[in-house]
């Protein structure tokens, strides 16, 4: 996304509004114009970025993120899971928002250890969907936080007339 075209609109409507002003008020929008142009460029990246941790928050589990080629932004989007083969029903997934905190902005922080081989398959997981790990943690405690409460416990072996269900060691 090029970013150029913004600035040189406001850019515009700087000395367009100058130009009331007269030749000092244009040689001033003129002299402020290129130190402008950072500062817009930097308050329109952080209103992309808002706007990708919104619409993120609204489409879990897929997610949108924004990347910083060099100066230019972009968007990496990854849909919610869909079906695997054409044809095949589509399976609605479970309804996973972002916990109570993330809509307030408050976080915390935490720290745990995971055997080497699952912290290899988790960063193998997030690079698939382009996102962080952190990203991709927090959607998975999401789903798993959301979905959690509605497992019921497994039961042990139990009678039904001839035939037995359950687990044996």
């Amino acid at each position: 996304m090029d970013l150029t075209s913004y600035v040189d609109n406001i850019r515009q409507e700087l000395a367009g509004v100058a130009e009331l002003g007269g030749d000092e008020s244009r040689a001033l929008a003129e002299r402020l114009a290129g130190p402008l142009e950072s500062a817009l460029r930097l308050a329109l990246l952080d209103a992309l970025g808002a706007a990708a941790a919104e619409i993120t928050r609204d489409l879990a589990p897929g997610s949108v993120e924004l990347r910083l080629r060099g100066r230019e932004p972009s968007f990496v989007v990854t849909p919610p899971p869909g079906p695997e083969l054409p044809g095949e029903p589509e399976v609605t997934p479970p309804a996973v928002g972002p916990p109570a905190d993330v809509e307030e902005g408050a976080t915390s922080r935490i720290s745990f250890r995971l055997p080497e081989h699952l912290k290899s398959r988790v960063e193998e997981a997030a690079a698939r969907d382009g996102l962080s790990v952190n990203a991709w943690l927090v959607r998975a405690a999401t789903a798993a936080a959301n979905t959690g409460a509605a497992r019921q416990p497994q039961r042990r072996a139990t009678w039904g007339g001839d035939r037995y269900t359950g687990w044996a060691r």
